[in-house]
């Protein structure tokens, strides 16, 4: 069993998970990965974590099984929002948890103060803790509470320092991570539910026509959602999420620049991707949060994609292409 000491352990050795803990390992930090694959743990145990384009490092792996967390330890929490409640009813209330993910989840609001939320693409090999970066992008860490503000507590502050040093990702401590993590949501709530439905590379949404259309109207009604509910948006890639609405509401312009950004987008995939025929995803997460605020008005296209993705997670359906007509209809 793990011991009861002040640890920095890594939940869940995917694509973040390793990219953050290989940062940490790089700077000198003891970090245990947590992980579910024992496959990947047999190899990290006997190899390390890797960063593609640089050595393995030396790093102790977990069987999550066999995982106990002492009252002192800090958690950086880089699973799917559909373990957390897995998770969290192994750590006790005293340790500190920090989420990197994706998606909103009830069962943390009380529970957390800090949160990281990346906006570079991180794909990791099934059975290997090794990783490569597709797609350039920042960490943004902060508190997770509107009115929250001032330094991080010493032992966050001293982990963030190190990423700062030895990050293959610009880290960015920002004194509320949730505009930016908001304006995420408003990508990956259009990017998840269609590519996964569809079976579909994120570069895909925009070459393919019919895909592209739903891939804007989706856009476009996530940013409404978002303004009506009075959320500050933070921005994360080449512009602004109210630059991107005006440009949507031109059409022409929208489908002339589709052409260059897909290319930066090809070949990667959403964290949705691959979960519908497993019979569980983050749909709750993203469309179902934002369904939420909206209060039920103004969200058509986020319940459309909401019910079928649900369905096809319920049916372990094989994602298609054709999947998409119904969210058209």
């Amino acid at each position: 069993m793990t011991p009861a000491t002040n640890e920095t352990f890594i939940i869940g050795a995917g694509g973040i998970g390793c990219a953050i803990g290989y940062a940490l390992r790089a700077g000198g930090v003891e970090v245990a990965f947590v992980e579910t694959e024992p496959d990947k743990v047999k190899w990290g145990a006997s190899h390390g974590v890797g960063l593609e384009g640089s050595d393995t490092l030396p790093a102790r792996f977990v069987q999550f099984e066999d995982w106990s967390p002492g009252p002192n330890d800090t958690l950086i929490l880089c699973t799917k929002c559909y373990h957390n409640e897995r998770v969290l009813e192994r750590v006790p209330d005293t340790a500190t948890v920090i989420p990197v993910q994706n998606g909103f989840d009830q069962r943390l609001r009380e529970r957390v103060a800090i949160e990281g939320i990346a906006s570079f693409v991180s794909e990791c090999d099934a059975h290997r803790p090794v990783t490569r970066i597709t797609r350039a992008g920042d960490l943004h860490i902060g508190y997770c509470e509107d009115g929250q503000s001032g330094s991080l507590p010493e032992h966050v502050d001293r982990l963030v320092a190190v990423l700062e040093q030895h990050a293959p990702f610009k880290v960015q401590r920002v004194p509320s991570v949730l505009p930016y993590k908001y304006a995420k949501l408003m990508y990956n709530a259009a990017i998840g539910p269609l590519a996964a439905a569809a079976g579909l590379d994120n570069g895909e949404l925009l070459t393919n026509a019919r895909a592209r259309r739903l891939f804007f109207a989706l856009l476009r009604e996530n940013y409404d959602i978002l303004r009506r509910a009075h959320i500050e948006l933070g921005r994360i890639g080449p512009m602004h999420p109210g630059t991107a609405n005006r440009i949507l509401q031109l059409p022409l312009l929208a489908r002339a620049m589709a052409g260059p950004f897909s290319r930066t987008l090809r070949g990667t995939y959403c964290s949705m991707s691959g979960d519908i025929p497993k019979g569980q995803t983050e749909i709750e997460n993203f469309n179902g949060h934002l369904i939420e605020l909206a209060g039920g008005v103004g969200c058509d296209l986020n319940r459309a994609v909401f019910e079928l993705v649900t369905q096809m997670a319920l049916e372990r359906a094989t994602p298609a292409m054709q999947r998409l007509d119904e969210i058209a209809a």
